[in-house]
């Protein structure tokens, strides 16, 4: 049974009211960056140039262009502060259908439970509960504008629902809507040799909405923020390939500044104005981008091993870790595991948690060249 102390978590969760951590910087709504799929999970949570999977929509959703099956299904399950306890945690599930040969389209439902908190007067009797819960719901168009690259727009609805009912919080639901910009180039297989290849490279540029209120006359950004990265797939022969994929990402919401201007700033002038309003200069605005390494070989389409690494400057927000999964695939059904191995002196919500994926490709088949 969970005490209001809980709601202690859930504020460092959303950000509210807590200064951010080592520097970093604070938005509202940071469910909306948290990685939900197993397969990125397992490549230190790089997405937005892998191959198109069930759960493109969240890194890159231009990628559905290329997807290889007329309809892919995902379901998305990860465990959230499981060393604390067992009922906060975030799901989704995607559908995406190819159109024909240039276009796909697609819609995501992300739900993120930060689980049942037992309230109490200030005598310890019980008052009731609550359960605090976010969401967004999103539509994806993509199409190709060339045999080999393509573009993608999304849009979506999100709700966070982290008021207390019958106490005396002043937090009020955030009821808002954001949209996603993407691109993603796939080259043609080439052969260098002893082993045929391919490179792709993609971007988004994701969370691009006005600013919310939890508390009346009070604002907070949103997190837009900008994704790019590339990679290479070795084709070593007809039944094993590797990939190695990098990603660097960054916040397009404004640096703090000691005189609070950062918050007087629209959601397009902030987004402008975070390439270079760090107030340690450039060496400060390559510190707010975090990179991430990540490789997966293949087996004969069927058995997948993956690896990765993310890491964030010790100055906004010090996180760092190692991850490795699994995939399987049987006919029209693959299953994908992840474990995420902590390697800061920060805590993270994943660790000790394993990462669940599971997704079905049905319908008829695409082959890009």
């Amino acid at each position: 049974m969970r005490k209001i102390g809980i709601v202690l978590i859930i504020c460092i969760l959303s950000n509210i009211g807590v200064s951010a951590q080592n520097g970093g910087i604070t938005t509202a709504t940071p469910f909306l960056l948290i990685i939900p799929d197993a397969r990125a999970g397992a490549m230190g949570d790089v997405g937005v140039s892998t191959s198109a999977d069930a759960s493109s929509l969240f890194h890159n959703p231009s990628k559905i262009a290329f997807s290889g099956q007329e309809v892919m299904i995902g379901i998305n399950y990860s465990p959230w502060l499981r060393n604390l306890t067992d009922d906060i945690f975030i799901g989704s599930a995607s559908y995406i259908k190819r159109i024909n040969e240039n276009a796909s389209w697609g819609t995501e439902f992300r739900y993120f439970s930060l689980g049942q908190v037992d309230l109490t007067d200030n005598v310890g009797n019980p008052t009731g509960t609550i359960n605090p819960n976010e969401f967004a719901l999103s539509g994806t168009y993509a199409l190709k504008l060339s045999e080999t690259f393509s573009m993608g727009v999304s849009g979506r609805y999100f709700r966070s629902n982290l008021a207390f009912t019958g106490t005396n919080s002043t937090l009020q639901p955030i009821n808002s809507f954001a949209v996603d910009v993407s691109g993603y180039y796939q080259s043609y297989e080439k052969n260098y040799g002893n082993f045929d290849g391919r490179y792709r490279i993609g971007f988004n540029i994701a969370n691009i909405g006005p600013k919310v209120s939890y508390v009346p006359g009070e604002e907070d950004f949103i997190p837009a923020n900008l994704k790019f990265g590339g990679g290479f797939e070795f084709i070593l022969d007809a039944y094993n390939t590797l990939s190695i994929n990098t990603e660097f990402t960054k916040l397009l919401v404004p640096s703090p500044q000691e005189d609070g201007s950062d918050q007087e700033k629209g959601f397009i002038s902030g987004i402008f104005s975070s390439f270079g309003d760090a107030e340690g200069g450039f060496s400060e605005e390559l510190e707010e981008v975090t990179y991430a390494l990540g490789a997966e070989y293949l087996y004969n389409d069927a058995f997948a091993l993956r690896l990765g690494y993310f890491h964030e400057s010790e100055n906004k927000g010090n996180r760092k870790f190692f991850t490795m999964g699994a995939g399987f695939k049987t006919n029209a059904l693959n299953v994908d595991l992840s474990y995420l191995i902590n390697s800061s002196d920060v805590n993270n919500p994943l660790e000790n948690s394993l990462r669940f994926s599971l997704s079905f490709d049905l319908g008829e088949i695409y082959y890009d060249y």
